[in-house]
Parts: C-alpha cells; sequence; structure tokens
C-alpha cells in the first residue's frame, strides 16, 4: 500500500494541472472522496478541477463547498489536465464520459471496490470501509494540513458509507480515523444532522407508493420507484430515495432490492444484503458491481416485471449454491 501511495505521490508531484473525477450516481462517500482530494490538492498550490459527470443529488448539493469545488463534465473541455484520479469508481463506465479524456493524460485510480477493473495506469484498490479513508492516508502522506472544513468533508464520506458505523465494513482502522478527523475539527453532529434528519416530506409520501409496491420470495424483499411515481411528488429524478435499507431492515429479509427509473425504461438496481449474501456477484452478472453486503447495476428495459423476476430468480440460484 505504502508503496502505491508513494507512486502516486510521484505522479501528483510531476504535474500541475490535475483533474479528481467521482462516479456517476454519486453517493456521500463519492462526494466526500472527490471533494477532500481536490481540497487537499489545492493547499499544495496544484491546479485542480473536481469532475462528476452527473447531478448531484440535492441533499448532498446541500453540503459547503460541493457547488463551488465539483463541477460538471462541461468544465474540463478547456482545461488541460495532466494527471486524471479517480476516486470510488470501479469501473470505466462509472466516470461517464470522463473515460474519454484517459488517452491524453496519465491516471490513477482509488477505489475500496471488490469488482474494480483496474483501469487506470496507477491503481490503488483496498479493502477500506469507504474511499475517504484511502483519501485520509494520501492526503497525510502528502504532509496536507487538515482544518475543520477538510476533516468534516473527509469524515462525511467514511459516515455514510458505513451507514454511521452499522455496517459490517465498520472495522477499528474506521474508529481510528474518524477520532484523528474528529481531532482535527470535523463536525459528525452536523453531517448526521445533514444526512439522517433532512428528509424532504415528499420522500415520506412516496414511501407510502413504495411500500404499496413492495413484493416477497422467501428472504428477498423487492419494490420499485417510477417516473409516474416521482412526478406525482415533484421529486426530481436525481433526488429519487432507494429506500433499499429500509427493505434491508426488515425482519428475515437477507437481500432488498430496489428498481429506480432514471429516465423512460432505464432503471438504477440497488441491492442490498444483511448477514451472507454476496450481492455483487448479481450486480456483476448484469454488468455491474460493488461490495458484497451492497452493489448494483443499470438495465434499459420496458418491462419492469421481467427485470424484477430475472434478479430475483438470479439471486434465488445463487442462493441455492451456498447450501
Amino acid at each position: 500500500m505504502i508503496r502505491t501511495i508513494e507512486s502516486i505521490i510521484g505522479e501528483i508531484n510531476k504535474v500541475k494541472n490535475i483533474l479528481v473525477v467521482g462516479h456517476i450516481m454519486p453517493d456521500g462517500d463519492d462526494i466526500s472522496s472527490v471533494l477532500s482530494l481536490t481540497m487537499g490538492l489545492e493547499k499544495l498550490g496544484k491546479n485542480v478541477r473536481g469532475v462528476i459527470d452527473w447531478e448531484i443529488p440535492g441533499y448532498l448539493e446541500e453540503f459547503p463547498y460541493v457547488k463551488e469545488k465539483i463541477k460538471s463534465y462541461d468544465c474540463i473541455k478547456e482545461f488541460p489536465a495532466e494527471l486524471i484520479i479517480s476516486v470510488d469508481a470501479s469501473s470505466p463506465d462509472r466516470i461517464g464520459r470522463v473515460y474519454d479524456h484517459f488517452k491524453f493524460a496519465r491516471s490513477v485510480v482509488i477505489d475500496h471496490h471488490a469488482t474494480n477493473t483496474y483501469f487506470g495506469n496507477i491503481n490503488w484498490v483496498d479493502k477500506f470501509g469507504a474511499t475517504a479513508q484511502m483519501v485520509l492516508r494520501l492526503n497525510k502522506m502528502l504532509e496536507i494540513e487538515y482544518d475543520k472544513d477538510l476533516s468534516t468533508v473527509n469524515l462525511l464520506g467514511i459516515a455514510t458509507d458505513t451507514g454511521f458505523f452499522k455496517y459490517s465494513n465498520t472495522d477499528a482502522t474506521i474508529f481510528k480515523d474518524v477520532a484523528w478527523l474528529v481531532d482535527k475539527g470535523g463536525d459528525i453532529g452536523f453531517i448526521s444532522n445533514m444526512i439522517l434528519e433532512n428528509k424532504p416530506y415528499e420522500h415520506l409520501m412516496l414511501y407510502k407508493d413504495f411500500l404499496d409496491e413492495m413484493r416477497f420470495d422467501d428472504n428477498i424483499a423487492y419494490s420499485h420507484i417510477t417516473l409516474d411515481m416521482l412526478k406525482k411528488y415533484k421529486i426530481p429524478p436525481k433526488d429519487s430515495p432507494s429506500f433499499v435499507g429500509e427493505l434491508r431492515s426488515i425482519k428475515g429479509v437477507e437481500v432488498a432490492i430496489t428498481f429506480s427509473e432514471a429516465e423512460p425504461n432505464v432503471y438504477h438496481v440497488s441491492m442490498r444484503s444483511k448477514n451472507w449474501f454476496d450481492v455483487s456477484k448479481v450486480a456483476v452478472h448484469f454488468g455491474g458491481g460493488g461490495h458484497p453486503r451492497a452493489a448494483g447495476f443499470s438495465k434499459e428495459t420496458s418491462d419492469l416485471k421481467k427485470l424484477e423476476k430475472d434478479v430475483v430468480e438470479t439471486i434465488k440460484l445463487l442462493m441455492e449454491s451456498y447450501k
């Protein structure tokens, strides 16, 4: 790990203009990793652009520095990137159109997904609870000084990707990193209020309809959110909640699935497991990726019912192999 970080630092030291890119459909760890590395490299005097080729969900867009430092794809057209650093993305398709620019610059991949395809010139892929932990280690080795703002931004990814320290990826290193960041001013109370105590009323109304569509198949629970359901409550697709965690929390459920329509006939499928089933195998089967307990993929189809059936049947077949 240290040798890989040193190689990344060597690439950073060679250049002035750096692009830090996150993945499509960004989550808390992605936003945190892009921001933390962008802010850190700026402290070194680098010319940095943070870019995500996707609309940022409203609940994350409200965090400090997100609108200021994370730009849309269009901003890189006139940016002479000498080095592109991808964070929290497991494969080229996950960074959208930015991957087209890898042919023009050196590239670094920093990621914690076991399904990573190693698509950079230098690839640091490791089993951390959050990519934000990896960015923290890189920033420390770059001797970047942490203040309250950077500490809070970096803490966001660790808190959200561990489910606020309740998921199975919460190990001793998580708490050591959190303690260090809190000591530097990281505000976990602010983060928890923004994420957990900031739910729009419209999302609760949507949840009623989501539960009406909920189905069970043995220890599998699944439901869907369509564009018509979102339109009913005037919720933009980019702000569509997943509710997959709520399904997983049901007693007796091992696998939870949410099928979310992002644009006409295009569904994002989010999967979570509770104790033993590896949902990343299902995601890879359908062209996606992720972690054993949290994974997903996207699928274009005009037949939602068939998609639901195919995914559930695939899970049941894999479950049989565990017996």
